[in-house]
């Protein structure tokens, strides 16, 4: 019985928070339509806070900060909402408004034909798509793989051979391209620099020689690490040394 009663709290409070939060996020939405963007950021980070995150609440949120000038904020916020939702069409188009008020103008390095295809279609695809692709490929091939194995028409036998030979090409491609994704994810950290300006050093340390500057709303990638020191890489090749108090892990 008390677990019962348990179990009944917990339902209850689980519900409750959700309609809670539900309300709370509708609230924030009302509060953006009605020009009280500062309001309505306040509502958005009490839920990014408690983790309770979507592609729509980041771009909502850097809607907000957008509307108010904030470069670096929307333009993160952009880049978290693309992150949950490579397909948030809103949320390219606005991160493209919102990377024109950036001062820094990095031109990238030429792509190879592969890292066209990539970053023009496979990348906007979820790394859980790709792995959902490769589940349902894995059984598919079992599947062809048995009644090959136990068929005795050798019509039927050619068929489910090809069809097996099939799913497994199509099942390393998949598991190839949501492995590189993942490795990506893992180790290409992406941020957001968060100052106004600042000088990124050519060592980790304040006395360094200045190797080039930067603007808030630039995106660079972390590379390593030593103590409070950041090493960024920029999509031009560029590579130096930031305070991680400057910018902001994406």
């Amino acid at each position: 019985m008390k677990k019962l009663i348990l179990l009944f709290l917990l339902i209850f409070n689980n519900s409750f928070a959700q309609n809670q939060n539900e309300e709370l996020f509708s609230k924030a939405n009302s509060l953006y339509k009605n020009g009280n963007h500062q309001e309505a950021i306040n509502l958005y980070e009490q839920l990014t806070n408690d983790n309770l995150v979507s592609s729509e609440l980041y771009f909502n949120l850097g809607n907000c900060y957008y509307k108010l000038n904030k470069v670096a904020p929307s333009i993160y916020n952009y880049e978290k909402a693309l992150k949950l939702n490579p397909k948030n069409e809103d949320a390219q188009n606005n991160l493209v408004f919102a990377n024109r008020l950036t001062l820094d103008r990095i031109e990238t390095l030429p792509e190879t034909i592969f890292q066209k295809i990539n970053s023009s279609y496979l990348k906007k695809i979820a790394l859980n798509t790709w792995s959902y692709f490769s589940i349902v490929l894995t059984l598919l091939l079992t599947l062809f793989f048995l009644l090959f194995h136990y068929a005795y028409n050798p019509i039927y036998k050619r068929l489910f051979f090809i069809l097996s030979s099939i799913s497994l090409l199509l099942f390393v491609i998949t598991f190839s391209i949501s492995f590189n994704q993942y490795s990506a994810q893992k180790n290409n950290k992406e941020a957001i620099i968060f100052v106004t300006e600042t000088s990124i050093q050519s060592e980790p340390t304040t006395n360094a020689n200045e190797a080039f500057v930067l603007h808030e709303g630039t995106k660079v990638f972390i590379i390593d690490k030593v103590d409070s020191w950041l090493k960024i890489k920029l999509i031009d090749g560029k590579i130096g040394w930031i305070l991680s108090e400057k910018l902001k892990e994406l």
